[in-house]
């Protein structure tokens, strides 16, 4: 099942399916393997020159915070990297958190010769290409240049989204003039469909795009990349609940924050490797300075013959991605992710990296706080408070791909109007750690002194965080 699907596509699943046209995957008979690698004692970098591997401004972040550089930080090593350059096989990318190689070919008998290498300590197949997909849509490239009228709401600048920041006390956060300036967002997905040429976003400052499923279409600067990233609209709705303006219209929960549009997830097929792009991606954030993460993804059901997660893995150790995802905080950076929409579903439970540790795990709720049937529950299988916090996600006020004024439901939505808003509030409150940042925005929630595996700690304040965090800084 994709894992940001949304209620209201659940819902037409049954005839979409119904149309759907088969073609040949031009990627049938290709795998590819994660290894695991033993060390990074060959390693050319060190710890004493972090800024030939990391930016500038994320040594910055690290450095006020007091966090220091590791093991974990420096590349995988170049010499190892080496030995998987062989006939045959193509490296797709690296984690130098988690000490990993992802290769793939069409040959079987190469990869498995690439797992005996004494630099492995364990492999993994990660992707089947399967023989067939679905036709990828066209890319629908027109973008309507102004609002239904309709969809304003004279003399209210918010407009339609105005509930969905409210409730959560952010209204008055940017009236005190915190609207996420100086903070930068790198947001994961699978699609940004016209996001560069959409009214709502001509003043936001996108500062780049990577596309890691086709990186080869992929471009660093503010420009139009390869089709793929335009695909789907899921990113461009995602990016809208924090970055859009268009007053009495719609306006974003950080209007005024930098933003990364980075594509992790492929809409082909349901695999591991796509772990692996989030995970990349996760590390190209923190390179490039990214103080907060928004990832409306999750992932517990692959497709066969791989094989699926089950609720014992749900501990934020055990699944690669949410092995990553526990690592952010202490990095520097605070990760909002979505719960997931399995409330209706046989599994229910959050997915990963939903279940990662020191992250803010989104649930969702409607207009009059309560629970979406769809927002998928907790805790996490070593008994952490899941999801950590809900926001407005049923039905969230957005703009399409196509750039008109939608309202759409999922935790895939109530996870950026809250992701913006922790954007703001770290604005306000720079002297913070991620951790602290995390911490503030759990204790100034409805539900902090009862918590539960449906709302969490409950709809957050971010006002009332902000109060509590002056006091807090005033004291030390």
């Amino acid at each position: 099942m994709k894992k940001y699907i949304l209620v209201s596509l659940l819902l037409m699943g049954a005839v979409m399916c119904a149309w759907a046209v088969k073609v040949k995957n031009p990627a049938r008979g290709t795998y590819v393997y994660r290894y695991y690698l033993a060390d990074k004692a060959a390693t050319t970098h060190t710890l004493d020159k972090p800024q030939r591997f990391l930016s500038k401004k994320s040594l910055e972040r690290r450095q006020r915070q007091g966090l220091p550089i590791d093991s974990t930080d420096l590349p995988v090593a170049r010499q190892y990297l080496k030995q998987f350059a062989v006939k045959g096989a193509t490296i797709m990318g690296t984690s130098r958190w988690l000490n990993t190689v992802v290769v793939k070919s069409t040959d079987t008998l190469v990869l498995q010769r690439l797992a005996q290498l004494p630099i492995v300590v364990a492999s993994r197949c990660v992707y089947v290409a399967p023989d067939s997909i679905e036709k990828p849509e066209d890319i629908r490239w027109n973008v309507h240049e102004t609002f239904n009228r309709w969809d304003s709401v004279p003399n209210d600048p918010y407009g339609m989204a105005a509930q969905q920041i409210e409730m959560l006390g952010g209204t008055r956060l940017h009236e005190a003039g915190f609207t996420g300036r100086g903070i930068t967002v790198a947001i994961l997905d699978g699609g940004f469909q016209n996001y560069h040429r959409i009214p709502a976003f001509k003043n936001t400052h996108v500062l780049g795009v990577r596309d890691f499923v086709s990186p080869g279409e992929a471009s660093e600067s503010p420009v139009p990349p390869g089709p793929s990233f335009h695909r789907i609209d899921h990113g461009t709705k995602v990016f809208s609940a924090m970055a859009a303006r268009a007053e009495e219209v719609i306006i974003g929960t950080a209007p005024d924050a930098s933003y990364w549009l980075l594509r992790s997830e492929d809409n082909i097929s349901e695999q591991p490797v796509e772990e692996d792009f989030w995970v990349m991606a996760a590390e190209f954030a923190d390179s490039v300075g990214a103080d907060v993460m928004n990832s409306s993804l999750g992932y517990y059901a692959y497709d066969a013959p791989l094989a699926s997660y089950q609720l014992r893995d749900l501990d934020g150790q055990t699944a690669h991605i949410s092995r990553a995802a526990s690592m952010l905080a202490r990095k520097g950076i605070v990760l909002c992710n979505s719960a997931g929409n399995s409330g209706m579903g046989k599994w229910k439970k959050i997915g990963v990296p939903a279940d990662a540790r020191d992250i803010l795990t989104v649930g969702a709720v409607d207009g009059d706080g309560q629970l979406a049937p769809f927002s998928s529950i907790g805790p996490s299988q070593d008994g952490r408070v899941k999801p950590d916090v809900v926001a407005r996600g049923s039905n969230t006020t957005l703009v399409s791909g196509r750039g008109t004024l939608v309202h759409d439901m999922g935790t895939s939505f109530s996870t950026p109007v809250t992701c913006g808003m922790v954007a703001c509030l770290w604005q306000a409150l720079p002297q913070l750690t991620a951790l602290e940042i995390i911490e503030l925005v759990r204790q100034n929630a409805d539900q902090y002194d009862a918590p539960n595996n449906i709302f969490g700690y409950g709809l957050p304040n971010f006002w009332q965080a902000y109060q509590q965090g002056l006091k807090q800084t005033a004291s030390h």
